[in-house]
């Protein structure tokens, strides 16, 4: 069987097609795929880069092997069975719908709220919310408390169940992010991997 994952691929890809790959990459004290510089980095060069061994390359590239094929297989599985998720799509809770509905008065009453996830922030991945005047082909386009919510086609299944809070406290406001797909989240909720 060939490897789904190589030395030579950047991290960033690796995360992007494997998103289980972060968790096995921190074990192994591997935080690169977040930083900024992971579109450029291979596998191979940060692992170097923080003195891993050769033999601890090769483990790890063993167990990033094992876990992508059957990260494979389980979406292979599901198509095949036309299952569907359980987990619902996003929510607002009550507080972020208003933010949001102030948010969208006046030049943006036409608008929508654009949500993805990107790669970065300080556990690998973070959310971006943007006014969304039109939606693409890929998109996904749900309605929360009558909010037009345009979610990006590509990271649809890993926003699918998050629930979007709007917070004020003495040291700031903001929305966060409680997503249910998230093995680990960094303290401000726009955050994890």
């Amino acid at each position: 069987m060939t490897d789904l994952i190589t030395r030579d691929m950047t991290m960033g890809s690796i995360i992007e097609k494997y998103p289980i790959a972060a968790e096995i990459m921190q074990s192994y004290g591997l935080h690169c795929f977040g930083c900024h510089v992971n579109v450029f980095e291979t596998l191979e060069q940060g692992a170097m880069g923080h003195g891993m061994p050769e033999e601890q390359i090769d483990e790890m590239l063993a167990e990033l092997n094992k876990a992508a094929g059957s990260e494979g297989e389980r979406h292979e599985k599901a198509e095949e069975a036309g299952e569907k998720s359980n987990m619902p799509p996003i929510k607002l809770t009550d507080a972020a719908a208003e933010k949001l509905k102030q948010m969208l008065e006046g030049d943006k009453k036409d608008h929508g709220i654009r949500i993805q996830v990107m790669r970065g922030g300080c556990a690998g991945y973070t959310y971006n919310m943007e006014f969304a005047k039109n939606s693409f082909d890929d998109d996904m386009v749900i309605y929360d408390h009558d909010i037009k919510l345009v979610i990006d086609g590509k990271t649809f299944e890993m926003l699918r169940g998050v629930t979007i809070e709007y917070t004020e406290t003495l040291q700031g406001a903001g929305f966060k992010f409680n997503n249910p797909n998230a093995k680990s989240t960094c303290g401000c909720g726009k955050s994890y991997s």
